[in-house]
């Protein structure tokens, strides 16, 4: 069958492989293909694929969920333009108002708000283009989940979802050539991007008239150690919502594709947050962050150092990073096996 992607639903079997408009390889014959799946066919716009023939007696639940994913697709899509145009606002100095910003971000954070499986929703929204306001989107998103795991309302959950997806609107002031330069920065440079905090928080405070949201722009890079920039703040000297937002920011810059830098695995981007949160992160708030990313691995194949594939099948509360695998049906406790651990995750 060849049909048109949007009417695709979960479970259906590809018999061709599938390529976007650039020639890069997404899917392969003989994939079941899921609700990220389809995300990510649409993401790379392609139109159509090629199907094996459906089972006749199969129920219309699929299609129902598929037609949820699908909303949250255009949901999605609505909140990139939105930060996009965002963007064109302070860097063409524009006033912005707060029902602009909403109405991009709050329907976007409705759309998700009973989505469990936060890895996958991560990586359904991951992509090599538009990396910036991406990473706005993501930021923004995280930061409201984190909010939430914390037990803040969630009038409260999302201004700091909003904060999150406004703390980069000071990069569009900075040198592009800067900002894209695939290179080691000079000092100089490095000190040109520092302002993005700084030209971020002046829009925001003069546009939108908000503090709170301005501050986190200026402090999303702070420190608790001090070590941050650009007023080399610590510990409570940096408002909660920006070391909210902190994490999320990292989080977030880790698992992408950037132009200077690899994505790394979203269990190494863990455990380098769970390092970071001795002396540089909110240990509290990592830590809360950590604790929920964690059980959304259950499920999910693991590459292990011996060249080993499992699956994870439960978490080990005493140390995240060394969960319990089945191999061919045998189980493997890593807390057990100091020389093996889990290498990458496979999604």
């Amino acid at each position: 069958m060849h049909i048109h992607v949007l009417q695709l639903v979960v479970g259906d079997k590809l018999i061709s492989d599938s390529y976007n408009i650039k020639g890069l390889h997404l899917l392969s014959a003989g994939t079941v293909v899921d609700a990220s799946d389809i995300l990510m066919l649409n993401r790379h716009s392609v139109e159509y694929v090629d199907i094996a023939p459906r089972v006749a007696a199969a129920a219309h639940e699929p299609a129902v969920v598929s037609k949820v994913k699908l909303a949250q697709l255009n949901c999605f899509h609505d909140c990139m333009s939105g930060i996009k145009d965002i963007f064109r606002c302070v860097e063409t100095e524009e006033l912005l108002s707060n029902q602009k910003i909403e109405s991009a971000f709050n329907p976007l954070i409705e759309s998700f708000e009973e989505e469990n499986d936060v890895v996958s929703l991560l990586l359904s929204l991951n992509s090599q283009d538009d990396y910036l306001f991406l990473h706005s989107v993501q930021v923004g998103m995280l930061s409201y989940y984190i909010a939430k795991w914390m037990g803040k309302s969630e009038k409260e959950a999302l201004i700091i979802g909003k904060a999150g997806y406004l703390h980069d609107v000071g990069k569009c002031k900075v040198d592009p050539e800067i900002m894209n330069k695939p290179g080691k920065l000079t000092n100089d440079e490095f000190g040109e991007i520092q302002k993005h905090t700084i030209y971020g928080y002046e829009f925001i405070k003069t546009s939108l008239k908000d503090n709170t949201l301005a501050l986190v722009a200026l402090e999303h890079h702070e420190r608790m150690d001090g070590t941050g920039y650009p007023l080399r703040k610590k510990n409570t000297e940096i408002h909660s919502y920006s070391r909210i937002v902190a994490v999320a920011d990292v989080y977030s810059a880790m698992i992408n594709n950037r132009v200077y830098k690899e994505k790394r695995d979203l269990l190494f981007v863990l455990k380098e947050l769970h390092r970071m949160s001795f002396g540089q992160l909110d240990p509290k708030i990592t830590q809360v962050f950590i604790r929920n990313m964690i059980p959304n691995f259950i499920g999910k194949k693991a590459s292990l150092s011996d060249g080993r594939i499992g699956t994870i099948v439960m978490t080990n509360p005493s140390d995240f990073f060394r969960p319990l695998i089945n191999i061919n049906d045998e189980f493997l406790d890593l807390s057990l096996l100091s020389d093996v651990e889990i290498a990458s995750i496979v999604i």
